[in-house]
């Protein structure tokens, strides 16, 4: 996951700017603005009572009270676009808006077609090779990517997309499951993978069938067995819906790809690396706040603390695929039903603020 700093927060708490005021003692004088700094720097975190770390101080619009971003549940990782007010003075108190379970919306909400007779020769044909390879010669070789197992049940299929759906339209993201490559950003012949530093491994051809069959699977509604619930203290997370094994995909990580060096102060949570190169000019990333699927709202690990190492369930992993580079979510062990789901940020990087994730 790729970091740029936050930016400082000393007054500068959102885009809205302190109002000018005139003194009550004197009506006809000249209006004056605050000295931000004097009347700010005794702000303490309202949470913690500590005055440290003033750059990550995060002060209300309304009551001027002041909030560390790491203090508040759920953690906010940025600035916050416009005016923000503290927990005590929103007015955005009201219940979740939940999508609807109505299958003709949720079959609009994410394009789904009819499954094809191809999807299922793609499948047979996959399960007829792990068959051929079950030996145990071929057990000591590269262990294979797993494709999803859908859950049976088409009901419960539709409860998990809605999960989904409702933490896509509530955080203003358009549901994509591939890379999205807008006029104004990266152009899709950027992404090269040959470009990154130091090489990156190659898919190979039977793991490239695997991840096109997970593909073909979702788009005709046969959705990876996972839900989207909302914890008042991580946000929007998600769950294992049923046991997932060990080296299954669990989706691709999508998003708009653009140049990291346009994106230095992207105040967006989710950025991921996609590209590093040796030419930092070059180096992409992968922003999901307009485009994205399900990989966005998987959480990190707090790579800080022995504990928060041991929730970790799976690894981001980046591949060659036939000359261009993708990012996969893959379960690095065995995955009961009902665990939530979490990945390492930095990776080998140590970029990342986790130390006050939970």
């Amino acid at each position: 996951m790729a970091y740029s700093q936050t930016r400082s927060l000393r007054r500068r708490r959102t885009e809205a700017s302190k109002p000018i005021y005139q003194s009550p003692l004197k009506p006809h004088s000249e209006p004056q603005i605050d000295n931000d700094d004097d009347d700010y720097r005794y702000t303490v975190c309202e949470e913690c009572g500590s005055g440290d770390a003033a750059d990550k101080l995060l002060l209300c619009d309304k009551c001027d009270r002041g909030f560390h971003l790491f203090c508040l549940r759920p953690i906010i990782v940025s600035v916050p676009k416009g005016r923000w007010f503290c927990p005590s003075c929103s007015s955005q108190k009201k219940k979740l808006k939940r999508f609807p379970l109505i299958q003709t919306k949720i079959v609009d909400f994410f394009r789904i077609q009819r499954s094809t007779e191809r999807t299922q020769k793609l499948n047979h044909d996959i399960q007829k090779k792990r068959k051929r390879s079950s030996s145990l010669v071929m057990s000591k070789k590269k262990r294979k990517l797993l494709p999803f197992n859908p859950t049976e049940d088409p009901l419960r299929r539709m409860e998990q997309m809605a999960s989904l759906a409702t933490a896509l339209t509530t955080t203003g993201t358009e549901f994509s499951n591939e890379l999205t490559y807008m006029p104004s950003m990266a152009p899709r012949s950027a992404n090269q993978a040959i470009l990154e530093h130091g090489g990156m491994q190659v898919l190979s051809k039977e793991d490239t069938e695997t991840l096109n069959l997970c593909k073909s699977m979702m788009a005709g509604g046969e959705w990876p067995p996972l839900m989207v619930v909302f914890d008042p203290k991580e946000g929007f997370t998600v769950e294992a819906d049923r046991f997932i094994k060990d080296l299954t995909i669990i989706t691709e990580y999508v998003g708009d790809v653009d140049f990291l060096k346009k994106r230095e102060n992207y105040e967006g949570d989710s950025m991921m690396t996609l590209i590093s190169a040796t030419d930092p000019s070059r180096s992409l990333v992968i922003c999901p706040d307009k485009h994205g699927n399900i990989a966005r709202f998987v959480n990190g690990i707090n790579n800080h603390t022995p504990d928060g190492k041991k929730k970790q369930n799976v690894k981001c992993v980046r591949f060659d695929v036939k000359g261009e580079c993708r990012v996969l979510l893959i379960a690095n062990r065995d995955i009961r039903k009902g665990e939530r789901l979490y990945y390492d940020y930095n990776g080998y990087l140590n970029e990342y603020p986790t130390q006050h994730f939970i």
